[in-house]
């Protein structure tokens, strides 16, 4: 994947993540980017612990790892940040 699509996709994942989190009112377009891109990472973490594949290109699978990585990112923001 280029970083056009790692863009793409974690805007995506990011934005979703934001709304199932309830934190979207406060979070823009760049932190939902950045939240999306990290949570690609996470998720492709979790997904080699139980034995899955992390994102393996601009797909629904992909979609699906990077959204579940970006909602535990912003549940562990959450739970350190308080709010």
């Amino acid at each position: 994947m280029g970083p056009c699509s790692w863009i793409i996709l974690g805007g995506l994942a990011g934005w979703v993540a934001s709304m199932i989190a309830g934190t979207n009112a406060r979070m823009g377009m760049i932190a939902n980017i950045l939240v999306g891109i990290l949570g690609a990472f996470v998720g492709g973490l979790v997904m080699s612990f139980i034995g899955g594949h992390g994102v393996t290109g601009f797909n629904l699978y992909s979609f699906g790892v990077a959204l579940m990585g970006a909602t535990i990112t912003l549940f562990v923001a959450r739970k350190i940040t308080g709010r």
